[in-house]
């Protein structure tokens, strides 16, 4: 325990350096104009034949049993 209380802190870090400083920010602006990644490139255009062949019977049910509705509609004079 005495020599937990002998320890000294730990040093303060330096600011970096204008240099570095420099550098780091060339190093981001580099990496924001010219990032290869293209999310959009990634995304699914809709559903594929699989999806079709799986949900194909369940729309011929649905348009079998359709019940034509009239609704009521005003036409003001």
């Amino acid at each position: 325990m005495a020599r937990d209380a002998e320890r000294m802190p730990a040093p303060r870090r330096q600011p970096p350096a204008p240099a570095a400083e420099l550098a780091d920010l060339f190093r981001n602006l580099v990496k924001a104009l010219f990032d290869s990644y293209r999310p959009e490139r990634h995304y699914m255009r809709g559903p594929g034949p699989k999806w079709r062949a799986k949900h194909a019977a369940a729309a011929v049910v649905i348009e079998t049993t359709a019940i034509t509705v009239l609704v009521p509609v005003r036409i003001k004079r």
